[in-house]
């Protein structure tokens, strides 16, 4: 399977790229700038001693390759990345991994659609199962070859599409979670907000979630 990851120059997607890359997949960075995406790629391949299948290209390129397409953009780019490269991911699942982040960053601010993940699924269409999912992982620990405190929400269009989701979120060494319909999104993406704030009130750079309590995952 080859998965592409869209703004994967950037913190978040350079991480799951990383570690994605390390569980054996293939995995097409992608950015704006072919240039930008061929040199993160160089530089993951040499964290990976060269053991990996990465390659650097366009974000439509990406999108037009890969099985499954990941965005992991800032939400100003949201729109406009998804309006470049719809027609790439018919009959695919996109993983929308943005959060509605705008000033002040610690105020849940949604968009019109109800989530960044709806606005998504508006769109690229209903030919696309958008799943909504890892919002609420530190950056920072996902270059880390260790566990990461924290639980992933899966959401999304579908239950079929969320449980390939989900084994994305166990191939990158972190605990997955079926949180439901699309219209979930909102509150793993609002998590986002709080998570901030609490980062900033109590001096942290990585609080998360944690699952309690549910069996049988």
């Amino acid at each position: 399977m080859t998965i592409a990851v869209l703004g994967g120059t950037g913190k978040e997607g350079k991480g799951l790229a990383y570690r994605w890359a390390r569980a054996g997949y293939k995995v097409l960075i992608g950015s704006r700038s072919s240039e930008k995406a061929i040199t993160a790629a160089s530089e993951l391949i040499e964290m990976l001693e060269g053991a990996s299948s990465l390659v650097g290209v366009s974000n439509r390129e990406a999108a037009e390759l890969a099985d499954i397409v990941v965005l992991s953009v800032p939400y100003a780019a949201h729109r406009e990345t998804l309006e470049s490269v719809k027609d790439g991911l018919k009959g695919k699942i996109l993983v929308d991994v943005t959060a509605p982040l705008a000033s002040p960053k610690s105020k849940v601010q949604m968009p019109p659609a109800g989530s960044a993940a709806q606005e998504a699924r508006e769109i690229v269409g209903e030919d696309v199962e958008v799943v909504s999912a890892f919002q609420n992982v530190p950056y920072d620990q996902l270059m880390k070859d260790e566990e990461v405190d924290c639980d992933v929400l899966v959401t999304g269009t579908s239950k079929e599409a969320r449980a390939e989701v989900l084994k994305l979120v166990e191939a990158a060494n972190l605990v997955g979670w079926d949180a439901g319909p699309i219209e979930n999104s909102v509150v793993a993406e609002g998590l986002a907000s709080v998570l901030i704030n609490i980062n900033k009130r109590y001096g942290s750079t990585h609080s998360g979630i944690r699952i309690t309590g549910a069996k049988n995952r």
